[in-house]
């Protein structure tokens, strides 16, 4: 599974995107962001508030409840500001 980091939260990561395998007890993206949360401390303090974040499914957003697969390519979207 590819998955990929936008805006600010790439920046701070210092890295756009990770490759992994997914294990195989993560079946939803809430729980495929608490595994990668729960394994980088860096993304666990960029995602200190995680549902501000808008999550993509194959170029798709999605609710956080969506259902993933390996073959997936999953994106985490920061919330925006500015004007």
């Amino acid at each position: 599974m590819k998955v990929l980091y936008f805006a600010w939260l790439r920046e701070r990561l210092n890295r756009a995107s990770d490759d992994i395998n997914l294990p195989d007890d993560i079946t939803t993206l809430t729980e495929l962001v608490a595994w990668l949360r729960a394994n980088d401390e860096a993304l666990d303090l960029a995602m200190d508030n995680p549902k501000q974040f808008k999550l993509s499914r194959n170029a798709r957003i999605v609710s956080w409840d969506t259902a993933i697969t390996d073959d997936d390519t999953i994106a985490i979207l920061p919330p925006m500001t500015g004007g």
